[in-house]
């Protein structure tokens, strides 16, 4: 018999006495415990019951830890497929202690939180540095993308014919381009993730999906619209240049135009619409979900591509979160009075450091801080 007799027995009492409830596996580690509630969630669990009854532990268990040996590059195992060839209470410990613990969780990998992340169509994620170089290649071998320090570009391929996407993450600290099939250029802020395709189709729009701040310069193509989705407002183009800020902590939604024109839409309702022509704002809230335009100076909202901040007019607490997105740090604001008072400056991330930024700052407001490591304490 082997360890895990006693998960066994007690998959047997629940069979015997023909009901289930937390107290019968209460004696079970949390593993087993989850494992046999995903079993009775998926209306397998009166199978594995059954089996349980019949099978030879010490034989079963040989036979299970040769097949899952030889399958070690099958993320994803189908229930109904194990039962086939092992028994399925055995199949659910090698799941949780061969699987994932012996063989060391060999298909995941541990992504630090400051890495930029691109995950692709199958879910694997790749790390990709900022000074980097390598190529970017699908299962089966096929080149989709290289990348060279900064900058990611996707490969053009007429011959795909069906939709396939990545996502990349950039995380607070950083900012990425990515260039993709069509030509279509994509400053990403950080904080950020965008969600396109690999190839873009013929026949199908050109859609992408942006959390985070980005600016986007399109490819012209009259016969493939472009469209920005983002929480609430959909950015439609053919051509052109604007900049897109849809943060999930904000609660305006803002697009500035810089060259063309494009048309904003209400993902959920069609009649809300407006029209921005060069140097004009739109602002979508999430609130009132109304779009409001304005005449802007759109330097002030694109600059950021160069490494500029820069406020106007803006709220302290607005002020925090941006920051803390440019220098990836978390500020800790212990003066209430100067959240809502409103500051013009403008710095450059690439010259100026975040101790530089708040010190011009506290001599304005007379404030004091303190830094541990990516800790500041505003007092």
């Amino acid at each position: 018999m082997i360890e895990n007799s006693n998960l066994i027995n007690v998959l047997r009492k629940i069979r015997s006495e023909g009901s289930f409830d937390d107290s019968k596996i209460a004696s079970l580690s949390p593993e087993e415990q989850e494992l046999i509630k995903n079993l009775q969630s998926n209306g397998l669990l009166e199978e594995a019951l059954s089996y349980a009854e019949s099978i030879d532990t010490d034989e079963n268990w040989e036979e299970l830890k040769e097949k899952l040996n030889a399958d070690q590059k099958t993320v994803v195992i189908n229930w109904r497929n194990i039962f086939q060839y092992a028994a399925v209470l055995l199949c659910l410990l090698g799941l949780v202690y061969l699987f994932q613990y012996e063989n060391g969780k060999q298909n995941k990998i541990d992504v630090p939180s400051d890495a930029i992340q691109l995950v692709l169509e199958n879910g694997d994620i790749q790390i990709l540095s900022p000074n980097g170089e390598q190529q970017i290649i699908k299962k089966d071998g096929e080149v989709v993308a290289s990348q060279k320090n900064n900058e990611i570009n996707y490969h053009s391929d007429k011959s795909k014919h069906k939709l396939v996407y990545n996502e990349i993450k950039i995380p607070y600290g950083k900012t990425f381009k990515v260039t993709l099939s069509d030509g279509t250029m994509v400053n990403l802020n950080a904080g950020s993730s965008l969600k396109y395709p690999v190839q873009f189709i013929k026949g199908f729009k050109r859609e992408v999906v942006l959390d985070g701040e980005a600016f986007f310069d399109v490819a012209k193509d009259k016969a493939h619209p472009f469209i920005v989705k983002t929480r609430g407002v959909d950015v439609k183009v053919l051509g052109t240049k604007f900049n897109v800020s849809s943060y999930k902590e904000d609660t305006d939604i803002n697009t500035v135009l810089i060259e063309g024109s494009v048309k904003l839409c209400d993902a959920n309702d069609a009649n809300k619409k407006a029209m921005l022509v060069p140097g004009e704002k739109g602002t979508w809230n999430s609130k009132n979900t109304e779009i409001a335009v304005d005449q802007v100076d759109t330097r002030f909202y694109t600059e950021w591509i160069n490494g500029e901040i820069v406020f106007r007019k803006t709220a302290f607490r607005d002020i925090i979160i941006k920051l803390e997105r440019t220098y990836n740090v978390t500020i800790e604001n212990n003066r209430e009075d100067i959240l809502d008072k409103k500051f013009n400056a403008s710095f450059n991330k690439n010259i100026e450091s975040i101790e530089k930024v708040l010190e011009t700052m506290s001599k304005i407001q007379g404030f004091t801080y303190t830094k541990e490591g990516r800790l500041i304490k505003i007092n």
